[in-house]
């Protein structure tokens, strides 16, 4: 076991499923949960970490893996802390809705003895915190990691030197750090998957930040247009609640991401806003196959993907 102590920063519903997961999977080192005292307690209850604290400085002392699993707001403000605070030779990973911005800040501020690796699990509820963690939750995802080309050529020659950064305190080569903590993505049940932080970004906007989007709009159309009697709210059935069970998510949590993303979910909406122009005009028409048909094969090839 290469990481003997693993700090987590954000014990919600990722960093908790996380910490849940690992400790389900055998991991025998310590966790340290950081963050609200009352969030902490329950982490701690549910056996999620072993201690918690309220301070990043303490949280990240010592640990050779720090899992950043808050908000992407709160990851940029983080990231200077952990730069200052963890030892030399620790891995250094998060798992926020957006890559640019969050891989652009650690490259900035961390310093050359840490590796970032920066990551997004494609898991999720539409509801929040340690109480929702989930052991399993990760089971069946993608797991993405970013590493740029550049960092992809450094690591290689890290690899390919015997020589190890001065005071690297596991002793830990940076790409074993990597690879430990990509070992253990896969014993949760992920698959690792290898993008880019601009192309994470644009896929993100359309196939898991849009559909938000578009599940809160319908979600405020309709609570807009019910009436005194409660239609036709009153009317739906298993098909509106599936369309807006993501509308059941929390704004705190999407902020940070639509004010990370803007650019992408705005082409995202605009692309969207098109195709449902479209599908106005062709309401009369025999053309409005065509959009059911797309529909239908993408959700054929979704059935078949989830099968493999």
């Amino acid at each position: 076991m290469a990481f003997q102590k693993i700090a987590v920063l954000g014990c919600g519903l990722i960093g908790g499923s996380f910490a849940l997961g690992l400790k389900k999977r055998g991991y025998a080192g310590k966790i340290i949960g950081w963050d609200k005292e009352d969030v902490l307690q329950k982490a701690q209850e549910r056996g999620a970490i072993d201690r918690g604290t309220e301070d990043g400085a303490t949280a990240v002392e010592g640990a050779e893996l720090i899992y950043l699993a808050a908000p992407v707001v709160v990851i940029l403000d983080l990231l200077p802390q952990v730069g200052r605070h963890a030892k030399a030779g620790a891995l250094v990973t998060d798992a926020g809705s957006t890559k640019v911005r969050v891989c652009r800040m650690a490259k900035q501020v961390l310093p050359e003895t840490l590796t970032f690796l920066g990551g997004h699990p494609m898991a999720g509820k539409e509801v929040s915190g340690i109480e929702n963690a989930d052991a399993d939750l990760f089971m069946g995802s993608k797991y993405v990691v970013v590493k740029e080309a550049e960092e992809a050529e450094e690591a290689k020659e890290k690899a390919d030197s015997s020589s190890r950064p001065e005071g690297s305190g596991s002793g830990l080569g940076m790409t074993e750090a990597a690879e430990e903590f990509l070992d253990w993505v896969r014993r949760l049940g992920a698959e690792p998957v290898e993008l880019d932080a601009e192309t994470h970004d644009w896929a993100v906007a359309l196939v898991s930040q849009a559909p938000q989007l578009l599940s809160t709009a319908l979600a405020s159309a309709v609570w807009d247009e019910t009436d005194e009697d409660g239609l036709p709210l009153s009317l739906a059935g298993t098909g509106f609640r599936d369309m807006t069970r993501l509308a059941a998510s929390p704004y705190d949590l999407w902020r940070d991401i639509c004010l990370t993303n803007s650019e992408n979910l705005e082409r995202a909406l605009e692309r969207l806003e098109a195709r449902l122009q479209r599908l106005r005009t062709r309401l009369r028409s025999k053309e409005l196959a065509d959009e059911f048909e797309k529909g239908q094969e993408l959700t054929r090839q979704l059935r078949e993907n989830a099968k493999r």
